[in-house]
């Protein structure tokens, strides 16, 4: 049985859940934002509790997807037509930065 999320998980989901369709952040991003935590702490709540949220909108900095969810994340990109290029999802037009659009 999974432990329940902490508030900092519940921060990451928060946030997470937030990122627009079409849109990513990286893990590092997401710390940055919270101002607390970092890419591993952030990937480590997305492992135990990321399941209901839109995962695959977090992805590592140089645009790929999380290892072993490759083909998953490229089916929801082009689905919610995230700017991709390759195997990668392209930062410099998909980043969000957390401001409303």
């Amino acid at each position: 049985m999974r432990p329940e999320p902490s508030p900092y998980a519940e921060r990451v989901l928060d946030l997470v859940e937030r990122i627009p369709p079409g849109k990513v952040m990286s893990y590092g991003d997401v710390a940055e934002y919270l101002g607390e935590g970092g890419p591993r702490q952030v990937g480590s709540v997305l492992s135990i509790w990321g399941g209901g949220v839109p995962w695959w909108r977090v992805i590592r900095t140089d645009g790929t997807p999380p290892p072993g969810h490759e083909s998953e994340c490229l089916r929801r990109w082009r689905e919610e037509g995230t700017p991709v290029k390759g195997a990668r999802a392209q930062m410099s037009r998909a980043r969000w930065d957390g401001t409303p659009l």
